[in-house]
């Protein structure tokens, strides 16, 4: 594996350190390592332990130099054939989102501080896989970023234990030396540390206290200040601005305390686990990921950010309580050796980076109706079986997602609504949000309208399919004509699944997820009505098709003809529909002499499915009721009059069609315009229909 790390500069600095640890182990492990910065002094030695390193402006915040930075780190990628694209920081996550996109690496980020929930932070979330040093971290990600939850991996900050060997505190050792060691930044909190430490000598002027580290050139005023600051509290010659040193474990051998007085959220601390790694007491601000280093009193002393009294009185007590240190030391060592060692560090990094390797994201999207996303399911279990370990999700409508909640083939639904909840642009954008988490790695468009390829291309996947059918068509990298209007659609949708190596075979079937509830809720509405799903033989029909195609329903008086002929044969019908479909139930009681089960507008969707499922066999117009029977198995009697059944019919091997040929079928008109009504719906008479069900069950007719 190639790893490529992307970061600001190679100096002195925790992230920087951990850059050089974590490449140093790559190389030891097999693995090539380059890393991209500005450069800085420890390019040397990265390169003398056997990394590449490439310096390219990484750091600038000007939007020219980025977008160059862009290009060239994508030649960068492709030259080096790197697999894994690590940003370490804001601006270089930037660049390196962008220019890993545009090629087959992977994009990680590792999140070392606690950023603004500002746009220029963002990307430091954009990783398929985004790394927090501390839980406070994950959380920050998570809750102010949204950060899917799946994608972050939490990873502690590390050290090295051969460098950084423990030392035992030397006693009667003078002056006593204590230690702060980071950026000067305000963040830091340094004049607290200084005000801090004046109480300190005050009582014990054999104290010396170090400085180490400098201020970035845009906080010299900062660091003068300090200095100004050092002479009106009348330490000066106790305290020493030292400046970067690389030789910190040396540093902190020879210091008795260290204090790190941040005074905002803590990332996370690595100078803590380094001076308890050599085996120096810390005091620490209760901040942020310093509560997951420090427990207090065991591991070291947390005190209130900003509170000199409460440092010194921390620090005071370290410097006299030497049982307390050796306790203290000892237990925190324990501690570093059991939960920050470098190995542990890089081998979790590794795993992630094996992880992101194999994983793949994949959204589906699927907003018509019902009877649609039935249809979809063939194609969702065909997904799953050439990708058994991606994480699928679908986005469905409203009404579409009661069929895809429990289905087995996808991972998670997110819901669309479009119509109501999620109307207008500020409904499509937060939904838009909310689907940018699962950091896509293909687009599955079914829907394959000019709203699904703008979403799905606004997903920022590396590969889109569908059919360019719309004006926005062009969006999709890998779109296909549709340029067969009459194809089944099942065959239509495996057309686009073609280019994911997915092939249509006769075997595909549409397959729903039924649940125990709604189940026991069908068995109490036959029990309802005296019927019994083991003793009995029910055969459904559905009495109408959707509100919108009054065409396609079956007259009221051929419906009623049949349930008097199955009836003679002791037949138990069972009569389906929605709660609009009562004005047919009415009809159709004046006109027939049996008394069929009626169940219209009585069940939800799943409920519908589940109480088809026991019927032997199952009669219905083209509409979604006809999908569903064929996703539970069920054989069918669809009848077809003003739509094409080639373009509708869904795979099965009991399916079977009525039509009747005709110059003007299929006309696709919702209302026919002849005076006797669809004439192609009238002529499919009940005695066909009837013998089609007696085949399908098997039974002799009687004449």
């Amino acid at each position: 594996m190639k790893v490529l790390q992307v970061l600001p500069e190679m100096n002195v600095g925790g992230v920087e350190r951990g850059t050089l640890d974590l490449a140093r182990y790559l190389v030891e492990h097999g693995h090539e390592s380059v890393v991209v910065s500005q450069g800085g002094t420890l390019v040397p030695q990265l390169e003398a332990e056997g990394t590449k390193h490439i310096q390219l402006p990484v750091h600038q915040k000007n939007i020219f130099t980025a977008w160059h930075c862009v290009k060239e780190l994508e030649r960068i990628i492709r030259a080096e054939k790197a697999d894994i694209v690590h940003a370490r920081s804001r601006v270089p996550a930037w660049i390196a989102y962008f220019a890993a996109r545009r090629t087959d690496a992977e994009f990680v980020t590792t999140c070392h501080g606690y950023y603004a929930n500002h746009w220029l932070s963002h990307p430091m979330g954009w990783g398929k896989r985004v790394i927090a040093i501390s839980d406070v971290i994950g959380r920050h990600m998570i809750e102010d970023f949204k950060v899917h939850a799946e994608n972050v991996r939490l990873i502690h900050r590390s050290v090295d234990l051969d460098t950084f060997q423990y030392r035992p505190r030397k006693s009667g050792r003078s002056p006593y030396v204590v230690t702060m060691i980071g950026r000067i930044t305000p963040l830091k909190g340094h004049e607290y540390f200084l005000k801090a430490m004046a109480k300190v000598i005050r009582k014990m002027p054999y104290v010396r206290v170090r400085i180490i580290g400098d201020a970035p050139s845009n906080k010299q005023a900062y660091k003068d200040n300090l200095v100004l600051l050092t002479k009106r509290l009348g330490i000066v010659d106790q305290v020493e601005f030292m400046g970067n040193c690389s030789d910190i474990p040396q540093k902190l051998s020879e210091t008795d305390v260290l204090v790190l007085a941040t005074v905002t959220q803590e990332a996370f601390g690595r100078v803590l686990i380094e001076a308890q790694a050599v085996g120096v007491p810390v005091v620490a601000t209760k901040v942020g990921g310093v509560v997951d280093i420090v427990e207090h009193e065991k591991t070291g002393l947390l005190v209130l950010p900003k509170d000199p009294d409460d440092i010194a009185q921390a620090v005071t007590r370290l410097l006299t309580d030497l049982k307390l240190v050796d306790a203290m030391t000892a237990e925190a060592r324990a501690r570093v050796e059991q939960r920050y060692t470098l190995e542990q560090m890089a081998s979790k990094t590794l795993k992630v980076y094996e992880e992101v390797r194999k994983s793949v994201n994949i959204l589906v999207i699927k907003l018509s109706a019902v009877g649609d996303i039935i249809l979809a399911t063939a194609s969702l279990k065909a997904l799953r079986d050439r990708f058994p370990d991606a994480r699928i999700c679908c986005l469905s409508g409203r009404e579409g997602a009661t069929v895809l909640h429990g289905c087995p083939y996808i991972d998670d639904v997110v819901v669309y609504d479009y119509r109501v909840k999620d109307k207008g642009f500020f409904g499509f954008w937060r939904i838009l949000s909310k689907l940018r988490r699962y950091r896509f790695d293909k687009v599955i468009d079914f829907q394959n309208n000019n709203r699904s390829h703008l979403m799905g291309f606004l997903c920022l996947p590396r590969a889109s399919y569908g059919y360019k059918n719309q004006k926005l068509g062009f969006l999709l990298t890998d779109g296909i004509p549709d340029d067969d209007p009459n194809i089944q659609p099942v065959r239509h949708q495996f057309r686009v699944l073609e280019k994911l190596g997915i092939e249509y075979s006769d075997a595909v079937r549409l397959k729903i997820t039924l649940r125990p509830d709604d189940h026991e809720y069908a068995r109490e509405l036959l029990h309802g009505s005296w019927i019994d799903e083991k003793a009995h033989t029910i055969v459904g029909i559905n009495i109408a098709a959707s509100e919108k195609w009054a065409s396609k329903n079956w007259p009221v008086e051929n419906i009623a003809a049949l349930c008097d002929m199955l009836a003679a044969d002791n037949i138990r019908v069972i009569i389906t529909g929605m709660e609009k479909d009562n004005v047919f139930v009415r009809n159709l009681a004046a006109v027939m002499k049996s008394k069929p089960s009626v169940f219209v507008g009585k069940t939800t969707l799943m409920q519908l499915a589940a109480l088809i499922s026991y019927c032997k066999v199952y009669i219905t117009p083209d509409s979604a009721p006809l999908h569903v029977a064929a996703s539970v198995g069920v054989p069918v009697i669809s009848l077809f009059g003003p739509t094409n059944p080639e373009r509708h019919v869904p795979p099965g091997e009991t399916i079977r069609v009525m039509r009747k040929t005709m110059p003007c079928v299929p006309c696709y008109k919702a209302e026919c315009k002849s005076k006797n009504g669809p004439t192609c719906m009238r002529d499919i008479t009940p005695y066909e229909v009837y013998l089609e069900v007696m085949r399908l069950l098997g039974r002799e007719v009687k004449t």
